[in-house]
C-alpha cells in the first residue's frame, strides 16, 4: 500500500516534518490494531459461544440418556410419534438454511462494497440480507405452525424448542442490527474510512448463520 505524505514547516528553518496518511480509505486500521466496536463484537460472540455450547451441551446429554431418540411409543402417543422424527422430512429446514447461508454471502458484499466506497452496494446488499432474514424467520414460525409437537411434548420437544427457539431470537437481534445499519447507510453515514459498525454486524450474523448450520446438522441429519 503506497502512502500520501505531507510537509508540515516547523518554527526551526530549514527543519520540516514529513507525515505519512494512509492510502485506500482504512483509517480504522491505520492504527495498527482492531477498533473497539469489532473488539467488543468479538468478545460478545465469545460469550454467546459458551451461551449455546451449553444449550447444545444439554441437547446431547438428555440424547444420550434416552433409549429411543427422537422418542416414540410407549414415551408418546402414536399419533405424535411420526412428527418428531424430523430425519424424515428435512427439506424445509435445507431451504430455510440455504436462505441463511445466501444472507451471509450478501453481507460480506456489503462489507466489500462500503471498503471500496460503494455506498449503493452496501445499501442494496444490506438489504438483501435483511430480507433473507425476515424470510428465514417468517418460515421459522411456519415450520413450527406445522411441525406437530409442542415444547411440553417430552424432553426432545423441550431440547428442540429451545435450541431453535434461541436462535431465532438471536436472528431477530441480527435483523435490528441490519436494519440500523441500513438506515445509516441510506443517510450515508458510512465510508471506506468509516465502517465499523458494517464490520462488527457482519460478524455477528456470520456467527448467527454458523450457529444455524450446527442446529440443522445436529437436529436434522444426525
Amino acid at each position: 500500500m503506497t502512502a500520501s505524505s505531507t510537509t508540515v514547516t516547523t518554527g526551526d528553518p530549514g527543519h520540516a516534518v514529513v507525515e505519512h496518511s494512509p492510502v485506500g480509505g482504512l483509517a480504522h486500521d491505520s492504527r495498527g490494531g482492531i477498533s473497539n466496536p469489532i473488539l467488543g463484537m468479538l468478545l460478545f460472540i465469545c460469550s454467546e459461544v459458551m451461551f449455546f455450547s451449553g444449550l447444545f451441551a444439554a441437547y446431547f446429554s438428555v440424547r444420550a440418556s434416552s433409549l429411543h431418540w427422537p422418542p416414540g411409543p410407549p414415551q408418546v402417543p402414536e399419533a405424535l410419534a411420526e412428527h418428531f422424527n424430523l430425519h424424515a422430512e428435512p427439506l424445509f429446514a435445507a431451504v430455510l438454511t440455504a436462505i441463511l447461508i445466501t444472507s451471509s454471502f450478501t453481507c460480506q458484499f456489503a462489507v466489500w462494497a462500503i471498503r471500496r466506497d460503494d455506498r449503493k452496494g452496501l445499501v442494496r446488499n444490506i438489504a438483501v440480507t435483511l430480507v433473507l432474514g425476515i424470510v428465514f424467520l417468517l418460515g421459522q414460525l411456519y415450520d413450527y405452525s406445522t411441525i406437530g409437537f409442542g415444547i411440553s411434548d417430552t424432553p426432545f420437544g423441550t431440547t428442540f424448542y429451545t435450541l431453535t427457539g434461541f436462535h431465532g431470537a438471536h436472528v431477530f437481534g441480527g435483523a435490528v442490527m441490519l436494519s440500523v445499519v441500513l438506515y445509516r447507510g441510506l443517510a450515508g453515514q458510512f465510508s471506506s474510512r468509516h465502517h465499523d459498525a458494517v464490520e462488527a454486524t457482519s460478524l455477528y450474523w456470520h456467527f448467527v448463520d454458523v450457529v444455524w448450520i450446527a442446529l440443522f446438522s445436529t437436529l436434522y441429519i444426525l
